[in-house]
């Protein structure tokens, strides 16, 4: 890398401001950063600094070591370091910025810097004799696919061929630099083939708002058919329900009688719930009520209660308690009723 100096005494200004609106614009820059991290402010603040005066002078990076509270030195590093920091005067309407790096040397830059060295200087960094116009030679500027391409300010102009970046510069002297749109210079669209499109040349697959309109031209031509046409019953179940007769149409407008609808209507059955809490005799191989568990008695002991009473008490058919019934303690394991023991120790005897 070359050396990159400041520029000499005689251009450099007395001192250097921020314009009101710029002032503000960097206090609200340095309070981006975490306390103690401002000097990272410093590329942001010298940017401003060289579009507000055209170049970085030396009084504006020690204004911005001052905001930042960094040491002259180190602003001056970060200055003379990164080449986008113009460190001496340049053309006041235009600053031309010619790729040469291989995609673009290939395509012609070579020519495009004798340009340069014909309407403007022999040498890079120089202004020409009323000071509007400069040049410089820079690497890839990232349009290699538009090659060979300049940079002016912050726009990139490509596909340039030498007779055009004449006409350009020329532009740009005369100061009516806004007429000249940025982006390739051959008509091509952006990075487009400039032998034009080999794939996707139909622009319906690729437009989602042209595939729309395709879509909508058979519709709209067919809208007068398709109203005569009845809908289609495939997705609808048949049956004679109601619900999916396609006659009736809910909600209804006219609004039921009350005594026809509660004439009409069918009570819920009356349920036995004595029966309900029997045994499955197919299933649980008798008849027997089901056994539930109820409150602790005094003793200790649990008796078995029916869900339909809140006493815990077992009921019968009747209401009334089966003799002998009762149930196993609480927490035994393996719960048998007293009438079952019987049975065995008799079964037992008569085997005896």
């Amino acid at each position: 890398m070359s050396v990159r100096r400041l520029a000499e005494v005689e251009f450099q200004p007395e001192g250097f401001a921020f314009s009101q609106a710029n002032a503000a614009w960097a206090q609200q820059t340095i309070k981006k950063y975490p306390e103690g991290r401002e000097h990272s402010a410093v590329i942001p603040l010298l940017m401003r600094a060289q579009e507000q005066e055209g170049w970085v002078t030396k009084a504006a990076i020690e204004h911005v070591a001052d905001m930042i509270g960094m040491p002259y030195i180190r602003a001056l590093e970060v200055a003379t370091f990164y080449t986008q920091f113009q460190l001496a005067p340049i053309g006041t309407r235009a600053h031309i910025q010619v790729c040469g790096t291989t995609p673009c040397m290939l395509r012609g830059s070579e020519e495009l810097m004798r340009v340069c060295k014909d309407k403007i200087h022999p040498q890079q960094f120089h202004r020409n004799e009323s000071g509007t116009l400069s040049w410089e030679e820079v690497e890839c500027l990232g349009a290699c696919v538009n090659a060979p391409m300049v940079m002016i300010f912050k726009d990139t102009y490509e596909d340039l061929t030498p007779e055009r970046l004449a006409e350009i510069i020329d532009l740009f002297d005369a100061g009516q630099g806004e007429s000249v749109t940025p982006g390739p210079q051959n008509g091509r669209i952006y990075s487009a083939p400039a032998s034009g499109f080999t794939t996707l040349t139909d622009e319906t697959v690729v437009l989602k708002e042209t595939r729309d309109r395709e879509a909508r031209k058979p519709a709209a031509a067919t809208a007068s058919d398709a109203a005569t046409v009845a809908p289609t019953q495939s997705a609808k179940p048949k049956t004679d329900a109601p619900e999916t007769d396609p006659r009736l149409k809910s909600p209804s407008p006219v609004k039921a009688d009350p005594a026809r609808e509660a004439a009409e209507s069918v009570k819920a059955p009356t349920g036995n719930v004595a029966a309900a809490d029997r045994q499955d005799p197919a299933v649980e191989g008798n008849a027997e009520t089901r056994q539930h568990s109820g409150k602790k008695r005094g003793g200790g002991e649990t008796e078995a209660a029916a869900p339909e009473t809140l006493q815990g008490e077992p009921i019968g058919p009747g209401g009334k308690r089966r003799k002998g019934e009762t149930v196993a303690p609480e927490g035994d394991p393996t719960p048998e009723a007293p009438k079952t023991r019987r049975r065995k120790a008799d079964d037992a005897s008569g085997a005896e």
